[in-house]
Formats: C-alpha cells, sequence, structure tokens
C-alpha cells in the first residue's frame, strides 16, 4: 500500500535529483522580464499531510509569483461568493486543446470561454470579483486565501510593473472579444485584476497550505465547491497537456508560467513545487517529472495505483 504518508526522506531526495536534472530541457519564460531573471536551476518542493506532517526539499525560501496557479482559487472563492449556476454562465467546463491564451479559441467559441483554467476564463471571472477596482479585488481575494489557508501571500509590485510592461496584446485582444461577446462588463479593471491576482507571491509552502482547501472536507469550503475546482484542475490545469497527465499522474494539478506547480491528493494532502524551466506548452518541466515519480513511486492516482 501506498500513500502520501509513507514517503520517506530517502524516496524524496532521489525524486528531487532525478527531477532536477530534466531541468535542462525546459526553458525560463523571457516575455516578462522579472519572470526572466529566475535561475533555472531552481527547485523547491514542499508536502503537506493529512497529520499535520509536511516534507521539504530544496530552494524553498525563495519567492514567486502563483501567476496561474491562482485561477483555482479565484474559481473557488466566486463559487463560495455567488455559487456554481451563476459562475457557470460566464464560463465553461470544457478542456482546451489550443493554447491557455488562443484567441483563436475564444473567437471559434463565440466568446464564451472555455474553462476557468486558461486566461480567457479567468479573464472573465476577474471581472466578477467583488471590489471597485482593481486593487480592492486582488486585497480581497488575498485576505480571504490567507485567512483560510493561513499562508501569507502579498502582491509583488516589481513583479506586477513587469507583467504591464512586458504588456500582453493576446490578454488585452481576449479581453476586448470578451466585452463585445457580454462576457465582460469592465474590460479594463477585468484585466488589471486578472494582472494583479496572478502577482500575488509567496514561498513554495504558501502554495501547499493554499491547496490544503481542496485536498480536505472542512467546514470553510463548500463540499461541491472544492468537488468542482478538483475536477477542473484534473481536466483543465495543465492545458492541452492535461489529459495526458490525468493518465499518467492522476491527481488534479495547476501549474503557473512562473514555474508554480500544485497537485492535490484528495483526503492525504498536497504537493507544491517551484521550478521556472518550462515546457513548449507552459507547464513546469522539473515539478511535472516530480510529481510523476511521486504519484508512481507512492501510488497516488485518485483512480488507483
Amino acid at each position: 500500500m501506498g500513500g502520501l504518508e509513507t514517503l520517506t526522506t530517502t524516496e524524496l531526495s532521489a525524486w528531487v535529483q532525478q527531477a532536477k536534472a530534466l531541468a535542462y530541457q525546459g526553458q525560463v519564460v523571457n516575455r516578462i522580464p522579472q519572470l526572466a531573471l529566475a535561475d533555472s536551476h531552481l527547485f523547491a518542493v514542499y508536502i503537506c499531510c493529512e497529520t499535520g506532517q509536511t516534507y521539504s526539499q530544496g530552494d524553498t525560501d525563495y519567492i514567486f509569483p502563483l501567476m496561474s496557479t491562482i485561477k483555482p482559487f479565484s474559481l473557488l472563492y466566486l463559487l463560495e461568493q455567488v455559487g456554481a449556476e451563476t459562475v457557470f454562465q460566464w464560463v465553461g467546463v470544457e478542456p482546451s486543446d489550443a493554447p491557455f491564451n488562443s484567441l483563436e479559441q475564444l473567437v471559434a467559441d463565440h466568446g464564451r470561454p472555455r474553462n476557468p483554467m486558461i486566461n480567457s476564463g479567468a479573464i472573465t471571472l476577474a471581472d466578477k470579483l467583488p471590489g471597485k477596482n482593481a486593487r480592492e479585488r486582488c486585497k480581497r481575494l488575498c485576505q480571504w486565501l490567507n485567512q483560510l489557508a493561513g499562508c501569507h501571500l502579498k502582491l509583488d509590485e516589481v513583479m506586477l510593473a513587469s507583467v504591464r510592461t512586458a504588456g500582453s496584446q493576446v490578454n488585452r485582444a481576449m479581453t476586448q472579444y470578451l466585452t463585445n461577446a457580454a462576457y465582460i462588463k469592465n474590460p479594463e479593471i477585468a484585466l488589471d485584476t486578472y494582472e494583479e491576482i496572478c502577482c500575488l507571491s509567496g514561498h513554495v509552502e504558501d502554495l501547499a497550505r493554499l491547496g490544503l482547501l481542496l485536498a480536505f472536507e472542512s467546514e470553510l469550503i463548500l463540499p461541491q465547491h472544492r468537488r468542482i475546482v478538483n475536477s477542473l484542475m484534473l481536466t483543465c490545469g495543465l492545458y492541452e497537456a492535461s489529459c495526458q497527465y490525468a493518465l499518467q499522474i492522476g491527481l488534479p494539478m495547476k501549474s503557473g508560467i512562473s514555474g508554480a506547480l500544485l497537485a492535490i491528493v484528495p483526503d492525504q494532502g498536497t504537493v507544491a513545487c517551484y521550478s521556472p524551466a518550462l515546457d513548449s506548452i507552459g507547464n513546469p518541466v522539473a515539478a511535472i517529472a516530480f510529481v510523476e515519480a511521486l504519484s508512481r513511486g507512492l501510488q497516488l492516482s485518485i483512480f488507483g495505483g
């Protein structure tokens, strides 16, 4: 029998070393200058188990922006605020076979975002977050998460300035298209909010603690909302590679272009990694390799060993 609790420090070290050796296969994202500064050899992992047992290794003191790993939590926040029926009037639940920032797919879908884990869906949900402007929306989400999860997320103003200097023309075009299709009411606030929440930053431990909101039943989150977010992470969280990794790893996961990766092991715990070298799809190479080794070695797949 496997399970997250059976992990030994010997196994952890071996799987970390194997994973780190693959980082050369990826590249640090270069379209945001501040992200491009990250050392491609950095690697951190933090694991939280049901009993409170934790494991960690690597560059765990490094602070990084969550980027797209915030998306499951803005979805969770809105599910708790307004309910699933309302949220899924705004976004779909279908996996995407196109890149996470595909304008072509949005056009083909007549402006309805495929799911909340790609940019069009996350920008649409950013438009719906409570608060009169981007800063207030980001602050409310951050406070809610920190309070519920016991983590210490903060907005990285330097990273935000770099994101805005780089200026994603594709995100801007998608926001305009979403507005024209009546999925977004205030394009400027929606895009600003999206950029701000993606620049919420913390240590790998903070990401692991966030994941605990999705790993266990609790009085803090409605069970059906936890189930919805986990399901969408499994089918959509790693973009067009999601189905492949559902087969290979079998865990709800979400990646971000900073190199962040969160894996949920339902009823057992969470695994958070940071590894900034990405594959061509935008998933962190070493982090994915580590979680795959962990899942196989400890038989963690939700579909059974």
